[in-house]
């Protein structure tokens, strides 16, 4: 059985519930990524850079704190 093929029967967890746990970590793993990307850029004097890379770990943010109510509803 493929990767692709799994929906639940290998893991023991449905392929939707999978993809949004998949989808948080994601998005906190890019938090922490741009967090970095971010710093970079001020140490190299680059505010628009900076700036750039915040909003988007701002929307990161956004997009994990989603997946974490989805999945906490869907959980109950």
């Amino acid at each position: 059985m493929s990767f692709e093929q799994e929906s639940g029967q290998l893991t023991g967890t449905k392929d939707k519930d999978y993809n949004i746990l998949w989808f948080t970590q994601t998005c906190l793993d890019n938090v922490l990524r741009l967090e970095t990307y971010a710093q970079d850029a001020e140490r190299d004097g680059d505010t628009e850079l900076a700036e750039f890379f915040r909003r988007a770990q701002g929307e990161s943010r956004k997009g994990a704190e989603q997946g974490k109510q989805l999945l906490a509803s869907r959980l109950r």
